[in-house]
């Protein structure tokens, strides 16, 4: 498919305001040619966004798509004043940021797989025992500093 320059520049150029507004209208009614013009005009600046904030083609791909998605579900209560390239790359942000978001959470709760039994929740005799014992020592040995060294320790070391 070859695009004339007329319709490249077209496409590269925000929408006058007057032809914006009788296009959400139209959008707004059903209109799917409306979509179809809106999808030619902002379809490879929002593409381009999203691939320079996933720098990942695929993702970059699907969230496209959930943007259009959104545009559909959403085009009947389109307002009759909205703009309609800040509202895509709104979606296309927020889709991007809400992604992150997932992506940190399932990060967090991969469980780590070993060949070794995970540790227990909780600490076992023999690692209370240990505590103590060594609690014990730092006690003895923190009573043999002389006090100046002692407030040292403590300011630094323990507060």
């Amino acid at each position: 498919m070859t695009v004339s320059r007329a319709t490249a520049w077209r496409v590269m150029t925000p929408m006058a305001p007057d032809d914006e507004q009788v296009l959400v209208a139209r959008l707004s009614g059903g209109d799917t040619a409306a979509f179809d013009e809106v999808y030619d005009a902002y379809r490879p600046r929002v593409f381009a966004f999203l691939l320079r904030m996933t720098r990942n083609r695929a993702l970059a791909e699907d969230l496209l798509d959930e943007t259009w998605l959104r545009l559909v579900r959403h085009a009947a209560r389109l307002l009759p004043d909205t703009r309609l390239g800040p509202w895509l790359f709104t979606v296309a942000r927020n889709l991007y940021w809400s992604h992150r978001r997932d992506a940190l959470v399932e990060e967090s709760f991969i469980p780590e797989l070993t060949l070794w039994p995970s540790p227990a929740p909780w600490p076992s005799p023999f690692d209370l025992a240990a505590a103590g014992e060594l609690e014990r020592r730092v006690e003895r040995a923190l009573s043999a500093l002389s006090p100046q060294y002692r407030e040292v320790v403590l300011l630094v070391g323990h507060e």
